[in-house]
């Protein structure tokens, strides 16, 4: 079963705080999107507009071209996976397969046993007496093992060991090529989770400032580095978000299209130009906004 998500002027408020801005996009199925933003930027209110818990103040949010919200058709295609407060669950894990067997037609239980050996949980305590760490695989197993079309996970790694995380990313990615279907990531551990994304939508202070493909945001994104004369002519006209200095050598990282004569120049004074993360664009694009507003 295939998807598309689209967002056309969504904006969301509440307690006259607006926390959404005008959000435009398109999202297609067999892709893993990764959100990012800093906290308090709107990635969960985001996150529960998808998910039909809240509706947007204005603007449209559509699935296969229907409303979200209060659609039982369109609500059953997605999955949103979050952190739960289990401390009065007396149900054990084969209890809740029951009802996820029950209320979700796409359930597979045999693929979410095998996600519990993976796991290694306990069947026979309630979720209760779980550790955040083991309550969290958990919620990762149902989020996997639903196989809706549309599957969130929003922070969904919380207490889980680094071991225990790269677990589930390499279960995204295999479940990705058994099943594809429309996966969303939130997450602050960019660095760590930049591999997973097929495509980036960063938001800052409600605004979403970057979708796009991971290589050509990646592309995007460079450092220039040489003789503190040959890189302030060279970087006249360009963005640059950050700059070091040591001695007489100073590095900047710019973001944008390197226009011919740009590169032409850079070669000809020959500096050196080098790659940057998605975690270090992420920061300098979202500390530089802060700056200008």
């Amino acid at each position: 079963m295939t998807v598309k998500v689209e967002a056309n002027q969504i904006s969301f408020s509440y307690k006259n705080f607006e926390a959404l801005t005008n959000i435009d996009f398109t999202l297609e199925n067999g892709k893993i999107y990764g959100l990012i933003g800093r906290n308090g930027a709107g990635k969960t209110s985001l996150l529960s507009l998808l998910a039909a818990y809240q509706k947007s103040t204005s603007g449209n949010l559509k699935i296969d071209g229907e409303n979200i919200f209060e659609n039982e058709r369109a609500m059953a295609k997605v999955t949103f996976v979050h952190q739960v407060d289990y401390k009065d669950e007396y149900d054990t894990i084969p209890q809740f397969f029951e009802l996820a067997n029950r209320y979700r037609p796409t359930f597979d239980q045999q693929y979410a046993e095998q996600l519990v050996e993976l796991f290694q949980l306990p069947t026979d305590k309630p979720l209760k007496e779980l550790s955040t760490g083991m309550q969290s695989a958990f919620n990762v197993t149902i989020g996997l093992a639903n196989r809706t079309p549309l599957t969130i996970f929003d922070e969904a790694y919380q207490g889980m060991d680094a071991p225990t995380r790269e677990v589930f990313y390499n279960e995204i990615l295999e479940e990705q090529e058994r099943n594809p279907r429309l996966f969303i990531l939130s997450t602050h551990l960019v660095s760590e989770m930049e591999y997973l994304f097929d495509e980036v939508l960063m938001i800052d202070k409600g605004k979403l400032i970057v979708k796009e493909d991971m290589g050509s945001l990646l592309q995007k994104g460079f450092s220039i580095t040489g003789a503190i004369d040959d890189i302030e002519q060279v970087v006249s006209g360009l963005q640059v978000l950050s700059e070091q200095q040591l001695g007489g050598t100073k590095s900047v990282m710019v973001y944008g299209e390197l226009p011919k004569e740009k590169e032409e120049e850079i070669k000809q004074k020959g500096l050196e130009i080098g790659s940057v993360s998605l975690h270090d664009l992420f920061i300098q694009l979202t500390k530089e906004r802060n700056k200008d507003e």
